[in-house]
């Protein structure tokens, strides 16, 4: 296995990504391709995968080309004993994930997962670089109480992202006492082939399956506080409805904020937009340079006209104005694949390897 220049220092860490077919492992692939810190030198599949080329055994989404240097790549399974990589990024399914991500912790591997399985433990660290990253902390506990010596790092739910990155501002600021939430999710948040034609087209579908309890529960752990060996969520309640809409890309939330400390909704658009998120979380490779933009016009943010804004990960924001139930209310939204998915775990990797959490090579 061989190393490049880079950067970062002397090389490029080799990184591998397991479920590397399906929409979100296409687009771990096309982040990591070129990638100035880590070389994505495996690809991992299912055993009906296993075997062929790459290019061979993807059904690839999109008009870009597959990046030449992954095309001709052997797609491994996903196990421990396949994968050599030290550094592992798992778009898997959760019924796959469930044994295979703690099997590659226990192998020594850094587990950067998108998976849903390990997001709510005690021991495993839920977050968004430029909101929680202190929550990495809690890696020392995880090895200690679990006996391994790799670790398990999780990002959340795409559309609890998208609101969390828009209410971490306030919850720092202003504190969060309720939150009543409301989103219209993309088509491609359920995966390739997504919803049937038929059933989407010209239609809202207003139910995803377990998907209310993880933008609660999950909220709830991006903006709470590290202690010792756990986090401690916040104390907000949250109500929260999830609709399937017919859009391709993009996620949008809207919300009414009850907060702890008044404040006009003037005040709070203005803190919003001059927020930067953690400073160490500034200035990565997959960084932008603004976590989140702010506008004006009433009838912003748009999928169609801001998702790929900071090469889809700025979450875009609008419509901040007076609640007439709570304090404020406003409009959130993202890129579901790249800022919900893929790209929040390249972004957290190269968190962890600023912050010496990921050795060099």
């Amino acid at each position: 296995m061989t190393t490049r220049e880079s950067s970062f220092g002397a090389s490029r860490v080799p990184v591998a990504v397991l479920g590397a077919t399906g929409a979100v492992g296409q687009a771990f692939v096309r982040l990591l391709a070129s990638h100035p810190w880590f070389e994505l030198v495996e690809v991992a599949a299912s055993e009906r995968s296993a075997g062929k080329p790459y290019a061979e055994a993807v059904t690839w989404i999109g008009d870009d080309p597959i990046p030449p240097a992954i095309a001709g790549l052997t797609v491994q399974l996903s196990s421990p004993a396949h994968i050599r990589s030290p550094v592992v990024f798992s778009a898997l399914d959760a019924a796959a994930a469930g044994e295979a991500e703690p099997a590659f912790a226990k192998s020594d591997r850094i587990v950067l997962t998108n998976a849903r399985n390990f997001r709510m433990e005690p021991d495993v660290p839920l977050v968004i670089a430029e909101v929680n990253p202190d929550h990495l902390d809690i890696l020392a506990t995880q090895r200690k109480q679990r006996g391994w010596p790799g670790a398990i790092v999780a990002n959340g739910n795409c559309a609890v992202i998208v609101a969390a990155m828009a209410l971490a501002p306030v919850q720092q600021r202003y504190g969060v006492r309720r939150v009543f939430i409301s989103t219209m999710q993309a088509v491609s948040g359920a995966g390739y082939p997504g919803v049937a034609s038929m059933d989407i087209l010209g239609n809202v579908i207003p139910y995803i399956k377990d998907e209310e309890p993880k933008v609660e529960a999950e909220l709830c752990k991006f903006l709470g506080l590290r202690e010792s060996d756990h986090i401690q969520h916040a104390a907000m309640v949250v109500s929260a409805h999830t609709s399937r809409v017919p859009v391709q890309h993009g996620h949008t939330v809207v919300m009414s904020v009850e907060m702890t400390r008044r404040a006009d909704a003037a005040e709070v658009e203005a803190h919003l937009g001059n927020w930067r998120g953690a400073p160490e979380a500034c200035r990565l490779p997959s960084s932008p340079e603004r976590p989140l933009a702010v506008f004006k016009e009433p009838d912003r943010p748009q999928p169609r006209r801001d998702v790929d804004l900071g090469k889809g990960m700025t979450v875009s924001v609008g419509r901040v104005r007076r609640d007439t139930l709570f304090d404020v209310r406003l409009v959130a939204m993202g890129h579901n694949i790249i800022r919900g998915a893929a790209g929040a775990s390249v972004l957290n990797a190269e968190l962890m390897a600023s912050t010496g959490r990921i050795p060099k090579p």
